[in-house]
């Protein structure tokens, strides 16, 4: 397993407890991340099942209803759209986490399992042979193993090594995370409010000790105006974020200021060649919409460990198998994210018509709602 990151921390853990050896080549984390992630359901049963997700519900924030709003100023604008969890048997839709706390779970599962062994350096080299991958790691270690699964990020050593090309394209687009406190509770509601430069999310999370309604904030804007958004003072901000939320969860107080990240995206040609499986952004990198990002690459880590059931690690037979249970999921999600968000930037017209008719469907027919909920969730 290459990579530290959530994913790959997580891939480690649950390999390990399904009974395989695993060699964990990740360095320690510099610093604490900040970012929280939504983690739907399924994501939580898989995380369960490791034995991972005790301790963690009580610090998350449950997402009870998803909340799209047309906050454009268009002349066709959709109507407001309730997705609530209660309306296909469940009592939310997954999870808000903090990622510094699932990080520390997970780290504190898998250190004392006889079957992890972690090198904490990174990847300086990779070649893929007849005799299987080869790693040659910065600190001078070399290990030679069977299978590698590639949690590497978007910049991928282990997907060049193996010789996976990629289709990757830029937005007009950067994204500006925060969290923020706020005097109205949110009630487990996940706000996207659809606007002209894209979207504008709030999710909700847990309370922390002096700070009772809480929410992180998601805010895509053009790249020109993240510069002067990122300037303003914490007063000023507040403001702002407060009236982009129309005043819907009552006086704001941003937590602290902006980080920007440029948004982009990124597809892997096959997800698996010889000897390398890719996870998470190492395959797939797309707007953040729908909480579809890392809820993808978990099932990533659902199908490695069904093709481990079925294939001998390393062959081709498990290339292929592996490529063939995730190419369509991960080309659907990224064609669905991409479609949307365009859908945001586009004046013209015909398309913002589909776009408010589509949601006016999901608001109105009732059979049309659970089975976009139920897709929303990864039904395959």
């Amino acid at each position: 397993m290459v990579g530290g990151g959530l994913t790959g921390l997580i891939a480690t853990a649950v390999l390990a407890q399904a009974g395989h050896e695993v060699h964990l080549v990740a360095p320690k984390a510099a610093s604490k991340d900040g970012r929280t992630t939504a983690m739907l359901n399924p994501t939580v049963e898989m995380l369960d099942a490791a034995g991972l997700w005790d301790g963690i519900e009580e610090h998350s924030a449950a997402l009870k209803t998803m909340r799209l709003i047309d906050g454009s100023k268009r002349l066709l604008r959709a109507p407001i759209t309730d997705f609530e969890a209660a309306e296909v048997g469940l009592d939310a839709f997954g999870h808000n986490v903090p990622n510094n706390l699932m990080c520390e779970r997970v780290e504190q599962v898998f250190t004392n399992m006889a079957n992890v062994q972690r090198h904490a350096a990174l990847v300086s080299a990779a070649e893929v042979s007849s005799e299987g991958v080869t790693l040659q790691l910065d600190d001078g270690t070399e290990l030679t193993v069977p299978q590698v699964i590639a949690a590497d990020g978007r910049n991928s050593v282990l997907r060049e090594a193996a010789g996976i090309s990629t289709r990757s394209w830029s937005y007009p687009q950067t994204a500006l995370v925060t969290t923020f406190a706020h005097s109205l509770p949110h009630g487990g509601v996940s706000a996207e409010f659809h606007t002209e430069s894209g979207p504008f999310t709030q999710v909700p999370l847990p309370s922390i000790k002096g700070t009772k309604h809480r929410s992180s904030l998601v805010w895509v804007v053009k790249p020109e105006d993240a510069h002067d958004l990122i300037d303003l003072d914490i007063e000023t901000l507040s403001m702002r974020i407060e009236d982009r939320l129309q005043s819907s969860f009552g006086k704001v107080t941003a937590e602290r200021g902006l980080q920007a990240f440029p948004l982009t995206g990124l597809t892997a040609n096959r997800f698996a060649a010889k000897g390398v499986a890719l996870v998470g952004e190492a395959g797939h990198v797309f707007p953040p919409i729908g909480a579809q990002g890392f809820n993808l690459a978990a099932r990533d880590i659902s199908d490695v460990i069904a093709t481990l059931a079925d294939q001998e690690p390393g062959t081709e037979a498990f290339a292929r198998a592996y490529n063939s249970r995730r190419l369509a999921d991960v080309n659907l999600r990224t064609t669905g994210v991409d479609i949307m968000n365009r859908s945001l930037l586009t004046d013209f017209l015909p398309v913002q018509a589909g776009r408010v008719a589509g949601i006016a469907a999901l608001r109105n027919i009732e059979p049309l709602r659970r089975f976009a909920m139920r897709q929303g969730l990864g039904a395959r």
